[in-house]
């Protein structure tokens, strides 16, 4: 496939969530191939300024209200996180160590941690949820041990997330159609159209 979309996201990001699962089949429809680019946010906002809408109490308030609306509209299942904001270092590492070693399964684990987080409500910052959760996906904590500690792995991820900066990424969802940047779940169909006029 020529066309692609680069999908920059950290699976803290209820807003990533949602585009990913409009994002495949999007894709799909327009002969475009999906390229995930796994960040860290926590890193873009340091690096940028900026600061997630829930650290302001009334659009933090407003921002899942609109984000329900997306569900309804996208048909999709979100539940608020009572553990949200997550620390999402880890997850992170372990989906750049799937991207990196086990390129096939990336999607596949990339959808078992959003779901964990957005669907079940997890605790995925208590690293025996996130283990056990990450099991019943089919990915041993053994496995993702080995992925998390992996020096070439933790270098990866902070040079997609250096890149991303580079390229003025400030949050996440981001997706770039060539050169094009679009921030955020409700811009899909601006990718929509970026595809078709390529």
């Amino acid at each position: 496939m020529s066309k692609q979309v680069e999908f920059f996201f950290d699976v803290g990001s209820p807003a990533s969530y949602l585009a990913w699962t409009q994002l495949p089949a999007l894709c799909s429809d327009a002969d475009a191939d999906l390229r995930l680019r796994p960040m860290l946010l926590g890193g873009v906002f340091q690096a940028t300024g900026n600061a997630s809408p829930a650290a302001i109490p009334a659009k933090g308030k407003y921002i899942f209200v609109d984000f329900a609306r997306h569900a309804g509209r996208y048909g999709v299942p979100l539940h608020r996180n009572p553990h949200f904001p997550i620390n999402t270092l880890t997850l992170m590492r372990a989906i750049t160590g799937a991207q990196t070693r086990a390129p096939e399964r990336l999607q596949e684990l990339t959808d078992a941690v959003f779901k964990a987080i957005w669907v079940e409500k997890l605790n995925m910052n208590d690293p025996a949820v996130a283990s056990t959760a990450l099991d019943s996906a089919g990915f041993s904590s053994e496995l993702i041990t080995g992925w998390v500690s992996d020096a070439d792995i933790k270098a990866r991820l902070k040079k997609t997330t250096e890149e991303a900066v580079q390229r003025g990424v400030f949050g996440a969802p981001t997706m770039f159609v060539n050169s094009e940047m679009f921030f955020g779940q409700d811009r899909l169909e601006w990718v929509r159209e970026a595809l078709k006029a390529n």
